[in-house]
């Protein structure tokens, strides 16, 4: 298998590569480089036949991924499936899907049935539960099982894939340390492996074999997303010794693996206060060349729960302002519950908005449809509003079921409407104003 990356090294321009330039208006020789550099990444097993194209990196949309799984507590395959097309239908570029109990291999397959999004997985959940169920103990898992998993799951058709790679000997010690953390650990992959490790006293094979990840990885064409294993559950814990040792192997790996034609990607921290994002973003972006960088979330405080779709995203915005490239979408159920189906359109929604706030701050030449929408509403033009909105179907609901007696205006003003007297006043030096352009 001949990998994005290593065509475009090549100069050979792929189908993808194609649809991506269209879909983002952007030149082919544009995409094309920017592949080649490990800048951009397209998620895009052949595994999966119909499988739609995300490009994920620079110059490009900021990039909304939802996640759905199993737990231990609700276990329903028919519900999975139902979250994974809910968060097609609201807009979400990629899916993971994280299951953790239940028939795994059955999950997967369900999900990766139902959607078009290209789909990723962390492969550490269904090798320590499958161990767990074995011997009871995740200490016993067996690396070469997990390699062998990995495989397994790729050849399922998955296209994206975050691996604790960045975990190993020197990461753990200075958890140690530093006398461990205020928020703990946030990743159950990663946790299990620090476990694992812990109780073999071995370095991470994941680490150990990084090249053996690459060329596995390469056969599926599929992307390394080197997974935030030691990443920050709380803001105090925010940029600590253990968080950065780990983002410093992972972008030095994202290197190595570039080099060997392997579609990389830096995942990074999930709770971040506001001051610090763009210094995040910074050292991420410097550290590893650029590589694409998917965020998780972050959550910039930690007492919004409930909310904390809204918490995120103000994050979210934040991180896609000063560059970060895909963004992991929270929902209202985080740090609760897992989350129901209308949870997953919340956080979809959230997450979407937030990249479009970040991205018309990033990208100001792209500008344009904010001023057709304010255009729009200056003129109470409603119908065409609509087609500039990311939430037309919302927004017509809510008109709809408080409608105004003066079809023109709305009912949070009436008839003392700011825009309606605002084009009596002025409409005259509008109309002057067009004829004249």
């Amino acid at each position: 298998m001949t990998t994005q990356l290593e065509n475009a090294r090549k100069g050979i321009l792929t189908r993808e590569m194609q649809i991506l330039a269209r879909d983002e208006n952007l030149t082919e020789e544009f995409i094309l480089d920017h592949v080649a550099k490990g800048e951009i990444v397209i998620p895009c097993n052949p595994n999966r036949k119909f499988q739609r194209v995300a490009g994920i990196g620079t110059g490009l949309r900021t990039k909304v991924n939802a996640s759905i799984g199993t737990s231990s507590d609700i276990c329903d395959i028919s519900f999975e499936v139902d979250k994974a097309k809910a968060a097609q239908e609201e807009g979400a570029d990629t899916l993971m899907e994280l299951s953790a109990d239940g028939d795994l291999d059955q999950v997967r397959r369900a999900v990766l049935s139902a959607t078009d999004l290209p789909v990723g997985n962390v492969p550490l959940y269904q090798a320590f539960k499958e161990t767990i169920r074995k011997h009871q103990n995740p200490g016993k898992l067996d690396p070469e099982y997990l390699f062998d998993l990995i495989e397994q799951q790729l050849e399922d058709g998955l296209s994206f894939m975050a691996i604790h790679c960045g975990i190993n000997q020197y990461t753990i010690d200075r958890l140690r340390k530093q006398g461990f953390r205020y928020g703990g650990l946030a990743s159950k992959g990663g946790t299990y492996m620090v476990a694992w490790m812990d109780i073999n006293k071995k370095e991470n094979p994941l680490y150990e074999q990084f090249d053996r990840v690459c060329a596995l990885m390469k056969k599926y064409d599929a992307v390394l997303s080197l997974g935030n294993g030691i990443r920050a559950g709380a803001i105090h814990d925010s940029h600590d010794r253990a968080q950065m040792a780990e983002m410093i192997i992972n972008c030095e790996l994202a290197e190595i693996g570039r080099d060997q034609g392997c579609q990389m990607m830096v995942e990074g921290p999930g709770h971040v206060p506001l001051d610090e994002i763009e210094g995040n973003i910074m050292l991420e972006k410097r550290m590893s060349g650029n590589a694409p960088y998917y965020v998780l979330g972050p959550i910039p405080c930690d007492t919004g729960a409930g909310y904390d779709h809204i918490t995120a995203a103000i994050g979210a915005a934040s991180s896609a302002r000063f560059g970060a490239d895909l963004i992991c979408y929270i929902t209202p159920a985080e740090h609760l519950a897992l989350p129901h189906v209308e949870d997953v359109r919340e956080g979809v929604r959230a997450t979407r908005l937030a990249a479009r706030i970040g991205d018309i701050s990033k990208y100001p030449d792209r500008r344009e449809n904010e001023r057709q929408a304010a255009m729009a509403r200056r003129d109470m033009r409603w119908d065409d509003l609509e087609k500039y909105l990311l939430f037309p179907e919302k927004a017509r609901q809510i008109r709809e079921s408080r409608s105004p007696s003066e079809k023109k205006t709305c009912t949070m003003c009436g008839d003392f409407c700011a825009m309606k007297k605002g084009m009596e006043i002025f409409e005259k030096d509008i109309k002057d104003k067009r004829k004249s352009a």
